[in-house]
């Protein structure tokens, strides 16, 4: 006789309404970069845009900037994500982290693990799986959630 199938998991409900607040995007390929702004947008959300980690470890140097959540690459030209957010987080540790790859998580070690209020969302991921990602870290963050 054979086994039950398993179960498909539970698919990530769409979100409805919209949400608040302000995304640092890091992403070196103008096309992704795009894609995950219009999609973070159209959610409700203030989209900075950087096109590598410099850009935006200089947008961060403005003490009056409110950044909520990074959205970044991993793997970039000169200076790679999770370099770049521990520097970040020294001067704003609240802020939450969403690292994106096309490479498995564990391609790149435990690096995401060693940043605090981090997770990794592979790509390629569709407008929800981002979408719902930032809006799950975000009040992860607000609930004190590491």
């Amino acid at each position: 006789m054979a086994p039950a199938p398993k179960p498909a998991p539970a698919l990530p409900k769409p979100l409805t309404g919209l949400d608040e607040g302000v995304v640092l995007l890091v992403e070196d390929e103008a096309p992704v970069r795009a894609f995950a702004s219009r999609a973070l947008r159209l959610r409700g959300y203030t989209v900075l845009e950087a096109d590598c980690a410099e850009t935006a470890l200089s947008m961060l140097t403005d003490p009056d900037l409110s950044v909520d959540i990074f959205v970044t690459d991993v793997i970039m030209p000169e200076m790679d994500g999770p370099t770049w957010v521990r520097e970040a987080l020294s001067d704003r540790p609240d802020t939450q982290v969403v690292f994106v790859s096309g490479y498995a998580e564990d391609a790149f070690g435990d690096e995401s693990n060693l940043v605090p209020n981090s997770v990794f969302l592979p790509k390629p991921f569709s407008l929800n799986d981002l979408t719902v990602t930032v809006h799950a870290q975000l009040e992860r963050g607000r609930a004190g959630i590491q």
